[in-house]
């Protein structure tokens, strides 16, 4: 979840600037968007790196995505994942990972993980590098999301796997996706439109994620976590996350795209294209 943010069109501009994040509340910067961008990160670091300091490492194996991803990764000797926090999805030993929050280095490290500080619109990776690359719950939290897939394209091998998940449907933006740092929800076919511009075939997808449906819930979770900071990590990392681990149903995979009308967030398997020749 430790994501690089920015603002958002509509709503998500203004509520990273209103939700009182840790002293980062007040009206965005008058500098124009560099200012904004830069301003959006802070907040997005600082929420991250006071989760990941009061957490720990959740292993793969507990999530949903277990089966899919450790039968791909068996086959991919080179994998990335993009910012995992301390809740990986891919198998930890041998995998390249790629954080913005310093606090989840050390803890991945220690279990194998080639962890890296860095960012997805500037990954560190020569092209053509990987055969698995994973990125759960990112691409919203980047103000120019645009370079965020052309990175995972750049880095990815002709016929590599990409996985990724976007939470859908700007009409359901909320002040929990401000609070996070997400700065947009898409429209479905302006995510089908991306996935075309950077040679990317979507072969199936699920319903996806681990948020409350509750409107009560998350209104509990965004006055919590502005008031409350401290006792709400605990509570998170003590009752809401296991609870959630327990909960959570086995992914529902189709081909192509799902009926989203009704999906708050969605994961995409996707297979990068062939690259055209230069001459």
């Amino acid at each position: 979840m430790s994501r690089i943010a920015s603002r958002e069109r509509n709503v998500g501009r203004d509520g990273i600037a209103e939700i009182a994040v840790s002293g980062f509340a007040g009206a965005m910067p008058a500098g124009g968007a560099q200012d904004a961008t830069r301003l959006a990160i802070a907040v997005n670091r600082d929420f991250y790196d006071a989760l990941w300091s009061a957490s720990y490492v959740i292993l793969p194996q507990r999530f949903n995505t277990w089966p899919l991803l450790s039968e791909l990764a068996a086959s991919a000797p080179a994998r990335l994942e993009i910012g995992p926090g301390l809740h990986p999805r891919l198998p930890i030993a041998g995998t390249y990972f790629v954080e913005v929050s310093r606090p989840a280095l050390s803890p991945l490290k220690a279990r194998g993980g080639l962890a890296t500080l860095g960012e997805i619109t500037a990954l560190p990776f020569s092209d053509c590098s990987f055969d698995l690359v994973c990125a759960f719950d990112i691409v919203e939290h980047i103000e120019d999301d645009q370079q965020a897939f052309r990175e995972l394209g750049r880095v990815a091998k002709d016929d590599a796997t990409v996985i990724f998940s976007v939470p859908l449907h700007p009409s359901r933006w909320s002040a929990f996706d401000a609070l996070v740092g997400h700065v947009r929800r898409y429209k479905p076919d302006d995510l089908l439109a991306i996935l075309g511009e950077h040679s990317f075939v979507l072969e199936q997808s699920a319903g996806f994620g681990m948020q409350p449906r509750s409107p009560w819930l998350l209104d509990f979770a965004v006055r919590a976590l502005t008031h409350q900071r401290v006792q709400a990590m605990r509570w998170y990392n003590g009752l809401f996350l296991p609870l959630g681990l327990f909960l959570q149903r086995r992914l529902a995979w189709a081909s192509g795209l799902i009926d989203v009308a009704n999906v708050d967030e969605l994961l995409l398997v996707c297979r990068r294209g062939g690259r055209k020749d230069a001459g």
